[in-house]
């Protein structure tokens, strides 16, 4: 298991630029909480990228992400991987978040799209974005109305991070690939 695999397999079956992005940005927070709590990086960081890998050819539930981890489990994907990624979907009874892996995907995955699109919206892109900005932007309900706010606030907690400090560090760790996501506006981009 590494990288390079894991991002073949996931543009084999992902062809949505969109997708492919929040799937980069959601392995960048993942692969950053790793490294804050000295865990295996390389491993969070393929469960980040390879969360929705699936989820183009079957978003309904429970194809998504059950018939991914039927795919994962024939390529020889670890079992902690593969249980990762389907705890992420609350729709699965029989696969509670118990691990800090599975809890660190569930309060990056759903936090990644609403900074994204709080930094698509801003001059600057994610350069000067803030969490008080991205939490204002969480009282509108009219903004990303696809991020379920509740998932957010239950994620950061069920993961032992406060929410202000959270998005933060998610921020940060999104903008260090920024011109991959296309986070970057004004000069920042060569504009």
């Amino acid at each position: 298991m590494n990288r390079a695999d894991a991002f073949a397999l996931m543009t084999e079956y992902t062809t949505n630029p969109s997708l492919i992005k929040h799937m980069l940005a959601v392995e960048a927070t993942m692969r950053a909480y790793a490294r804050k709590l000295q865990q295996d990086e390389e491993r969070w960081g393929i469960v980040g990228l390879l969360h929705d890998f699936d989820y183009e050819r079957w978003p309904n539930p429970p194809d998504h992400p059950l018939k991914g981890a039927e795919i994962l489990r024939e390529r020889g994907y670890p079992e902690d991987v593969i249980y990762a990624i389907k705890s992420h979907a609350d729709y699965l009874p029989d696969c509670p978040r118990i691990h800090l892996m599975d809890k660190a995907l569930y309060a990056c995955d759903e936090l990644t799209g609403l900074i994204t699109a709080a930094a698509l919206v801003r001059p600057n892109g994610i350069t000067d974005l803030t969490a008080a900005s991205v939490k204002k932007k969480m009282k509108s309900k009219g903004f990303a109305r696809g991020v379920n706010r509740e998932d957010l606030e239950r994620g950061a907690a069920d993961f032992g991070v406060e929410l202000t400090e959270h998005i933060q560090f998610c921020i940060d760790a999104m903008k260090t690939i920024a011109a991959k996501l296309d986070l970057l506006r004004g000069t920042d981009a060569g504009e």
